[in-house]
């Protein structure tokens, strides 16, 4: 069994799944019982099941998305490189962080998944997490095990090809970020232009409700 880092201080108690938090979530009114709110995510009915994929992690392990190792991970799939929406993607996760309570904070894991591994290796995109998230999660590997993880969960990676001009086209990939509970489970999702405010009370809310 291959060894499986979280990075650090992320190791949190997996109580309960994230698809009975989101029920919840979703059916809470407002009473003393509940948190008050409505989710902004996208709910998925079945939940997505995560492909059993070890990829290699910016500090030197292996972690698999079956196996996230926190109560609720943020899985976003791009690339260093990328030019537009991966920096506002990230920074949108990055400060819904920041709104969290602290003890919300050391329950949530931020992963970025590269789409672009012929390039993004694991020092690479440890320098490119730290601008973000210092305790970011970085995963990398061979690009058909990222693609088949990434169908697990509804993202679409397209193959990266090469320009008569000599110039490399990476192509598209999903920009969905994907909410994945402590038993490798995909309930929700958030669209790309989740604002930074929603996304950290969906998070409150998500957390909250099973509390």
């Amino acid at each position: 069994m291959p060894e499986r880092s979280v990075g650090p201080g992320r190791r949190a108690v997996l109580a309960g799944g994230l698809g009975v938090l989101l029920a919840a979530a979703l059916s809470a009114c407002g009473g003393d019982e509940q948190p008050a709110g409505t989710l902004t995510a996208a709910p998925v009915d079945p939940p997505f099941e995560l492909a059993d994929v070890p990829l290699a992690t910016t500090e030197g392990g292996e972690l698999s998305l079956a196996e996230p190792g926190a109560r609720l991970s943020l899985v976003f799939f791009g690339y260093t490189n990328c030019p537009d929406v991966c920096p506002l993607v990230m920074s949108s996760i990055a400060t819904a962080l920041t709104r969290l309570e602290p003890d919300e904070r050391e329950q949530v894991q931020l992963v970025f998944v590269t789409t672009d591994p012929a390039r993004d290796d694991e020092e690479r995109l440890r320098r490119y997490l730290d601008g973000y998230d210092p305790t970011a999660v970085g995963l990398t590997g061979d690009l058909d095990a990222i693609k088949g993880l990434a169908e697990s969960v509804g993202i679409f990676v397209a193959d990266a090809e090469e320009l008569a001009s000599g110039g490399f086209d990476l192509g598209s990939h999903g920009s969905q970020v994907v909410a994945v509970d402590g038993e490798g489970r995909a309930p929700a999702f958030w669209r790309q232009d989740v604002s930074s405010a929603d996304l950290a009370s969906d998070i409150s809310l998500l957390l909250r409700s099973d509390s």
